[in-house]
């Protein structure tokens, strides 16, 4: 049994969209409320509010605030979870040595969801249609059948559509047959992933494929003045843009991730820290690149389906997997450029790319060894 997020389309008639925009814009001034509170109980006492502190002050706030009536309790209860998520994480980068990013106040579009956290209690599937308080019975497109125990439903606003995520546990998980097959992977932005038994995986680039387009409406909602219908509408088509680019990245990386779980039993990758490259040397410049690349999404995606499925994903050091002659182990230090391994001590050539996953496979033989040993 496994937790699985189910994500389907959801149709709200007129007055229902305009009820959700309202609990959204409700929410989002409860999170900003809430941010200033312990920003300000921080810097005049050096207290710090707990989540728990926040919600004591809901019904006080209900009484000056009557709008906060038309949303649901548990709904608003979540916002203060969100936010004291947001400061753990805060303090989390700060203790590791990383660029803190202090919780930000949120924008009329920096805040798109609101959640219900408790099916029955706060919200029912009725056949294809879901009841969401305050709200009513909303049509659902149910293009997949929900499996295990509802728990959380969250709604969310993209590009003027709505969206309905399930979050369900006991789901039950199908084992794939036994297979012996293995393989080492080797991401990178020539090919977005190379294969230790030579198939390669074109990397789509779909940022750049639509980066023309976007630019073009870019400049277009730029000349626009604010706050006109005109500049509504301009804004409306860069987020229809750039979420197209998201559903067809988010779509290759579960399609690719699915057929190498199917595949292999055994897939050994790299343990990158993607966050770090993008900031560090000569990948700084390839950020963009790395970005769209999506190689956190797709390594995401293959290490939970090959736990569902019984197959086993084993991360390697990356260190020098691409400058170690995968024959005889010979360290050779190359440029980005450099696009063929030539080893001087036993005359290999090969493909870099070929090399670091022949490399990224025999690293992870070794660890899988060592952990039955």
């Amino acid at each position: 049994m496994s937790t699985k997020t189910f994500k389907y389309r959801l149709f709200p008639s007129k007055p229902q969209v305009t009820e959700m925009t309202s609990i959204l814009g409700e929410c989002r001034w409860l999170y900003n409320h809430f941010l200033e509170t312990r920003k300000t109980a921080w810097e005049t006492n050096k207290e710090t509010l707990s989540f728990y502190d926040l919600n004591k002050m809901l019904p006080k706030l209900k009484e000056e605030r009557p709008a906060l009536i038309g949303v649901h309790s548990q709904t608003l209860q979540d916002v203060s979870k969100r936010l004291d998520l947001a400061f753990k994480a805060f303090f989390r980068r700060c203790k590791s040595g990383e660029k803190p990013g202090y919780p930000r106040f949120r924008g009329e579009d920096r805040y798109d969801s609101f959640t219900y956290p408790q099916y029955a209690s706060s919200f029912k599937m009725e056949d294809d249609k879901i009841y969401l308080p305050k709200v009513g019975l909303v049509k659902v497109k149910l293009h997949r059948e929900i499996h295990g125990t509802i728990k959380t439903a969250l709604v969310r606003r993209s590009a003027g559509k709505w969206y309905l995520f399930l979050v369900c546990e006991d789901v039950p998980v199908v084992k794939l047959p036994t297979n012996k097959l293995e393989v080492g992977v080797d991401v990178g932005l020539s090919k977005f992933a190379t294969l230790s038994d030579g198939n390669k995986i074109s990397n789509p680039r779909f940022f750049k494929r639509e980066q023309d387009r976007l630019a073009k409406s870019q400049r277009k909602l730029a000349k626009q003045v604010k706050g006109t219908p005109e500049r509504k509408k301009s804004r409306k088509v860069v987020s229809k843009i750039h979420e197209s680019i998201a559903n067809k990245r988010h779509n290759f990386c579960h399609q690719e991730s699915r057929k190498l779980v199917n595949k292999y039993g055994l897939i050994c990758v790299e343990d990158l820290n993607i966050n770090k490259m993008k900031g560090k040397g000569n990948a700084v410049r390839l950020g963009k690149s790395i970005s769209d690349a999506a190689w956190g999404l797709f390594l995401q995606a293959l290490k939970y389906k090959a736990e569902d499925a019984g197959r086993r994903v084993i991360e390697v050091n990356p260190a020098y997997t691409s400058q170690m002659c995968s024959n005889c182990f010979t360290p050779k230090k190359l440029e980005l450029s450099d696009r063929t391994y030539n080893c001087e001590s036993c005359g290999l050539v090969l493909d870099r790319d070929l090399n670091a996953a022949k490399n990224i496979l025999r690293l992870g033989m070794q660890s899988l060894a060592s952990s039955l040993a």
